[in-house]
């Protein structure tokens, strides 16, 4: 329930909040156990977010969003409750990155057609929540319900 309504649930957070611990769970469970069978990840994120930690050259080559995967070679796995830190390799040049989990826009698991989908977030708001509309009634204001992305586009074809 929201402070400002009591008589509404906000759904649309509860799913953020409860999507993101999901991926805590989930990388938390990777960083000490690494990766199970097939199992790979496509994270993409906003770049512009508060707390993204990534190399200048990254930031220039990606100044809105990016995609990693999180697959073969990756090192130095670390989980906390605001997001997680790991290094990648671009090229044969290793680059730590710091991803709070507010920035991610979609994670995927291809190898099990599982995928996540964060609406845009707004920049101003540390926990990641949509701010509260002035006027519920205005039905052209975005919404930032969260939702289960397609997997179409990522299905395995034989």
């Amino acid at each position: 329930m929201t402070s400002e309504d009591p008589d509404t649930i906000a759904y649309g957070r509860l799913m953020h909040r409860a999507m993101r611990g999901l991926i805590q769970t989930v990388l938390t469970d990777v960083a000490e156990r690494g990766l199970p069978g097939e199992h790979h990840f496509f994270v993409t994120f906003d770049t512009r977010a508060e707390g993204v930690d990534i190399a200048p050259w990254l930031h220039d080559r990606y100044p809105e969003e990016m995609t990693i995967v999180i697959q073969n070679w990756f090192d130095g796995l670390s989980v906390d409750d605001e997001g997680f830190s790991i290094t990648l390799n671009f090229g044969d040049s290793p680059e730590p990155l710091r991803i709070p989990f507010n920035a991610i826009q979609t994670f995927v698991d291809p190898s099990v057609e599982f995928g996540l989908r964060f609406e845009t977030q707004g920049h101003d708001d540390p926990d990641g929540e949509p701010p509260e509309d002035d006027d519920p009634e205005d039905e052209d204001a975005p919404h930032h319900d969260a939702e289960v992305v397609s997997l179409d586009t990522f299905r395995k074809t034989h």
